[in-house]
């Protein structure tokens, strides 16, 4: 329950507030940097969006809900790229809703160069990048 006055925060201020924290990122930019190495793509959808709209080559898939046990760098079960707290991470969803509230959530950790993908999939997928089935 809110305090007396307050009114409860809606998900269009939730994201808009979240979203203020970093700086978000193109999928052509992101592309760009995750082949120089520059950064770790995370595909966050769900099997069943996978399936139908396939995988970004060299993408590190991790369910939403393993999120952050995945990628915290001190975490017992941390995936083997989530290397350290400077690692730039790039989250995508499928439009990029999803993914900011994730971001939110890696910064929490201390994972402060963590961001998102404007669009999402769809996005990187619109703008012609790499996908496979």
């Amino acid at each position: 329950m809110s305090d007396a006055g307050e009114r409860p925060t809606g998900i269009d201020e939730l994201l808009e507030r979240v979203r203020q924290g970093y700086e978000r990122i193109e999928a052509r930019a992101a592309y760009d940097l995750a082949q120089a190495g520059e950064a770790l793509l995370v595909d966050i959808r769900y099997a069943a969006l996978r399936d139908r709209d396939g995988l970004i080559p060299g993408a590190l898939v991790v369910e939403r809900n393993e999120l952050e046990w995945r990628l915290d760098p001190q975490g017992s079960h941390r995936a083997p790229e989530a290397t350290g707290h400077d690692l730039r991470i790039v989250v995508i969803c499928n439009e990029g809703y999803a993914s900011s509230l994730a971001t939110a959530s890696l910064h929490q950790l201390g994972l402060h160069r963590a961001t998102d993908l404007i669009g999402g999939f769809q996005a990187w997928k619109a703008a012609g990048l790499p996908v496979t089935a």
